[in-house]
């Protein structure tokens, strides 16, 4: 038996191998050298972090998920555009209070889609007063200025008191 040699036994990187991680994509992104805002969405909530880099690891700033609406606001947490809208809001204040002025989206592995929940967290975000670079064409204006009437009353409310408080 002879050793194996060459590029053709070349084992890429576990995370790249299972699909989890874009590395060229995640590269772009931290030389920028502004602070990344995370969104991952699951079954049930949207999950929003504010990460730094550094060489020894990255650092999370700030996480903030739809069951903090929960808790705080009693909103019924859902994964929709509205709850992720709501979650973008209260982290992006919660991230200005950290000292967060800018970011870069970070939207991970998703496929990039019109009016998905991704987009509007990157909307209530803006919204909340931090500086990004983003185009409107992708964000669920019609769904965000025309919510549903049982929730309606409820989500105006909950934008007020997070944006006053």
């Amino acid at each position: 038996m002879t050793i194996a040699k060459g590029p053709k036994y070349l084992v890429h990187f576990r995370r790249r191998r299972e699909g989890k991680t874009n590395f060229a994509k995640r590269l772009a992104l931290v030389k920028s050298g502004k602070t990344r805002m995370v969104v991952r969405r699951s079954n049930k909530t949207v999950l929003i972090q504010f990460i730094e880099f550094e060489p020894k690891g990255d650092k999370t700033l700030l996480t903030v998920n739809g069951q903090h609406l929960v808790k705080s606001y009693k909103w019924p947490s859902k994964r929709n555009v509205w709850t992720a809208y709501l979650t973008g809001l209260l982290a992006g204040k919660m991230a200005h209070k950290k000292g967060v002025k800018e970011f870069v989206f970070d939207m991970g592995m998703y496929p990039s889609s019109k009016g998905s929940v991704l987009y509007a967290a990157l909307k209530g975000v803006a919204d909340s007063g931090l500086k990004t670079t983003f185009g409107n064409e992708m964000v669920p204006e019609k769904k965000l200025t025309n919510p549903p009437e049982k929730v309606k009353s409820l989500f105006e409310q909950v934008k007020s008191k997070i944006i006053a408080g």
